[in-house]
């Protein structure tokens, strides 16, 4: 294998080839390696520090929320997937099932999880006895496997490493308000840690999760006007509670089942990051999540004074809670300005002989370029108060291409022109499964989620009365 260019290359034209930009900017920016196996990614370590930002704000939230994290088996017993016949039918295509053990032949064969509802159902059975068992309240950071046809790094890959919640509940109210609580938490968590605005809502039947009475979707608008869900919750109802006979004796002394949920978010909001808020020069990450969030970059580095002074001010800047870095490589600046750039840390920070002198530093903003300048005494706060700007900044930017990229449309010929002029689509659908199919076959464009609180006249397929004003949208 070749080994990398000590130089960053140029990346392809965001505006006429954005899949070709996609690969240049996860490859070059050293986020993630195809792994040797077709399909399968190996994240690198600065891609692997974003998922570590990630985990760490979201296991917050999941455990502020009264869940603990807990870890169950990779192999999944095959004959567990088919107990649940809805879901069984749909992960069916997507399973890698393992047949050999120790050289020898398995007396049953075991699938590599591609999804844990069966194991966290099969333990539950076990560990719920009584009402005061409930609520089961748990979480689990882990990889997953599905045999993916057609991939692409952090969107879709055959191995992904997510979050995945399972819950047992007394009853469908609180199961229901649990699955909503968790689709709150994901919003909050994209606009406000990855300053991603998101639609939130309830998915079509043709959408949703295999064996799920409901979901309910987090879709995200990309770059290109397309949609990636980047996060889902599922009401299960008592359809795994049955089928694994997850029961409880409750206070009246009868035997009832548990209604139970789940809900997770992958690796492919690295993905989300990536095509919400990259631009021509690369990445431009959120400083919440990003690894680095301010780069000191020294300027005549060789004349005394100034590795020693940039040293001082990255531990002044680390003391206050910034994660800070120092670029010492002989680079020239130019090259390093380009590199850190193209990775996307949200503030660079200029300090050379007249700088010191001055007692000043001049920050370079990476989500609209603008310099600026400020007393070397007070770095950590103006710092602090421009990584806070920044984070706003790419909020906004990012809700004000979501609000002015919505249109509505009457028929399939609006909607398709819709979807072509990377557009989001609110159109109204009657509920009929074959007007879905129908327009996803004219259009490209899928179901996103069905919009609360909204109404149409007429469905855009068929024409008849509209049950349900749909967001339509072609996704990754």
């Amino acid at each position: 294998m070749a080994k990398e260019n000590q130089f960053v290359n140029q990346i392809a034209d965001i505006e006429t080839d954005f899949p070709r930009w996609y690969t240049d900017v996860v490859t070059k920016t050293k986020l993630v390696d195809y792994g040797p196996v077709k399909g399968t990614m190996v994240i690198r370590p600065y891609g692997y520090a974003i998922w570590e930002n990630i985990q760490k704000e979201l296991d917050a939230r999941i455990k502020a929320t009264g869940h603990q994290n807990a870890y169950f088996p990779l192999l999944i017993p095959y004959s567990y997937m088919t107990r649940e016949a809805e879901h069984v039918e749909g992960f069916a295509p997507e399973v890698a099932v393992v047949t050999v053990g120790g050289g020898e032949k398995l007396a049953e064969p075991l699938v590599i999880r591609p999804t844990s509802e069966t194991i966290f159902g099969e333990m539950y059975s076990k560990w719920l006895q009584s009402y005061r068992d409930l609520p089961i309240l748990i979480n689990q950071w882990a990889n997953v496997m599905r045999w993916e046809k057609t991939t692409r790094p952090f969107l879709r890959t055959s191995e992904f490493l997510w979050q995945e919640g399972h819950t047992a509940h007394a009853t469908e109210e609180e199961a229901m308000e649990e699955t909503m609580k968790m689709l709150g938490v994901y919003k909050e968590f994209a606009e406000n840690c990855l300053a991603i605005p998101v639609f939130t809502g309830r998915k079509t039947e043709k959408e949703k999760f295999a064996g799920a009475v409901a979901t309910f979707g987090m879709e995200a608008m990309m770059h290109d006007g397309k949609s990636l869900q980047a996060g889902t919750s599922h009401y299960l109802g008592q359809n795994f509670a049955k089928a694994f006979d997850i029961q409880f004796l409750d206070k009246d002394g009868t035997h009832k089942y548990a209604y139970t949920t789940s809900w997770g978010v992958s690796t492919r909001l690295i993905g989300a990051l990536i095509m919400a808020h990259g631009d021509q020069r690369g990445l431009v990450l959120p400083p919440v999540v990003a690894p680095v969030q301010a780069i000191i970059v020294p300027i005549a580095a060789k004349k005394e004074g100034v590795l020693e002074a940039a040293a001082e001010l990255k531990a002044k800047l680390v003391a206050a809670g910034v994660r800070a870095d120092c670029d010492t490589t002989d680079n020239s600046p130019g090259w390093k300005f380009n590199e850190w750039e193209m990775k996307g840390v949200p503030v660079r920070i200029e300090i050379g002989p007249r700088d010191i002198e001055a007692g000043k530093m001049v920050l370079v903003r990476r989500d609209t370029h603008e310099k600026t300048e400020a007393p070397l005494a007070d770095a950590a706060d103006a710092v602090k108060k421009l990584l806070a700007e920044v984070q706003q900044n790419l909020f906004d930017m990012a809700k004000k291409r979501k609000e002015e990229r919505i249109v509505t449309a009457e028929t399939v010929e609006e909607l398709l022109k819709g979807v072509e002029g990377g557009n989001f689509v609110k159109a109204g659908w009657c509920g009929c499964r074959e007007c879905e199919d129908k327009i996803k076959e004219q259009t490209a464009a899928t179901a996103r989620v069905i919009v609360e609180g909204e109404h149409a006249e007429k469905c855009v397929c068929c024409g008849k009365e509209a049950k349900e004003v749909v967001l339509f949208a072609r996704a990754y």
